[in-house]
């Protein structure tokens, strides 16, 4: 029986109703993979870009705690020659001028070499990656410890070193995600590494009726990433500046060190012999390549020891410290730690002043 034509009306009306939603679907879900697509894109260029940055800046502090750390290692050797060829006022009893150590200057020498043999001993020699890196950037906060916090600077190092360096760097997971242990990843943090990383795990292959609403969201946390990463890439840059810098004025003046270096070992080695007549004639020079090596040592020391960040500190000025005694780094709203650029130039400037002196 044909269909009385009120419901033929109906059954076109329901037909180009179907069809008027399936074309808006079909067009929400084009939208949708457009505003996927480029927000992939998007995201993609600038993670390229904020990678690359890292690892520049992880280069440079790799180089730059390599230079420390052995820096530090000499510092050791070079205190127990000092030592050694004091002893015993071995040469001043044929001179009239007497050494002038600063107390300080040689409590700053004994606290970098101390922490650089410690950490050497720990975390480089448990196979750490990046560890030299996480020495440039840590290491002048676990140096500063023993003076701020009054704990041994031998407390600071060990496992306490490890765990805090580890824990600093931010730990597995980070690793997990892809950024490694070492270098530029250590100074940015959590707050922006984790939106980074999940939005890299997004699927963006997504289907159903919201689709548009989903590719919408989507585009929203790739943005606020984008906005985090270009933030992190800056920090990046900064940070390799002054690494950079620093590198330059500790082998500029590392280079002039190794020189007295050297001459002591000569020396301490003619001592040994037991020549007075030989040791009275160096005993002048003895004194100018100790007092100069030392000055030189503690110029040194000084930069290594400013660290690159800032510490939390109460109104007093003392510094907080967390469970292990560890002195801890003021982090930004962005929760990066916040670079101290006053006292990174006052040492850069301090550095380039005596070293002309």
């Amino acid at each position: 029986m044909p269909l009385p034509l009120i419901l033929i009306g109906a059954a076109v009306a329901a037909a180009g109703v179907g069809a008027k939603k399936a074309y808006d679907g079909h067009q929400d879900k084009n939208l949708a993979d457009d505003i996927i697509e480029s927000s992939n894109n998007r995201f993609k260029k600038h993670k390229e870009t904020l990678d690359e940055s890292n690892t520049k800046t992880s280069k440079s502090l790799e180089k730059l705690g390599e230079l420390e750390l052995r820096i530090g290692s000499d510092f050791d050797e070079f205190d127990r020659l000092i030592t050694e060829i004091l002893k015993d006022n071995n040469f001043q009893k044929f001179s009239d001028t007497k050494i002038q150590i600063p107390q300080h200057k040689l409590n700053q020498i004994k606290d970098v070499a101390i922490t650089a043999t410690d950490y050497l001993k720990t975390v480089v020699g448990g196979g750490v990656s990046g560890a030299a890196a996480g020495f440039a950037v840590y290491g002048g906060v676990m140096t500063l410890g023993a003076a701020s916090t009054g704990t041994s600077i031998a407390s600071l190092s060990g496992v306490a070193a490890y765990n805090a360096t580890m824990a600093a760097i931010g730990g597995g997971s980070l690793a997990a995600g892809g950024w490694g242990m070492a270098g530029g990843a250590m100074v940015l943090g959590g707050a922006v590494i984790a939106p980074v990383l999940a939005v890299a795990g997004i699927a963006y292959a997504i289907h159903g009726s919201k689709a548009l609403d989903k590719a919408r969201d989507i585009r929203y946390e790739v943005d606020q990433a984008i906005e985090k990463m270009d933030i992190a890439k800056e920090q990046l840059i900064r940070v390799e500046s002054y690494a950079d810098q620093i590198f330059y004025a500790l082998t500029t003046i590392y280079e002039v060190f190794n020189l007295y270096f050297e001459k002591l070992r000569e020396i301490n080695e003619i001592i040994k012999i037991g020549d007075e007549e030989r040791v009275n004639s160096i005993s002048e020079e003895t004194i100018i390549c100790i007092q100069n090596g030392i000055s030189l040592a503690a110029i040194m020391a000084k930069l290594i020891s400013t660290p690159l960040f800032k510490l939390k500190r109460n109104s007093h000025g003392d510094v907080f410290t967390d469970k292990e005694g560890q002195p801890e780094i003021l982090l930004d709203e962005y929760g990066m730690q916040v670079l101290d650029h006053e006292g990174i130039e006052e040492a850069l400037k301090e550095s380039h002043e005596g070293f002309k002196g």
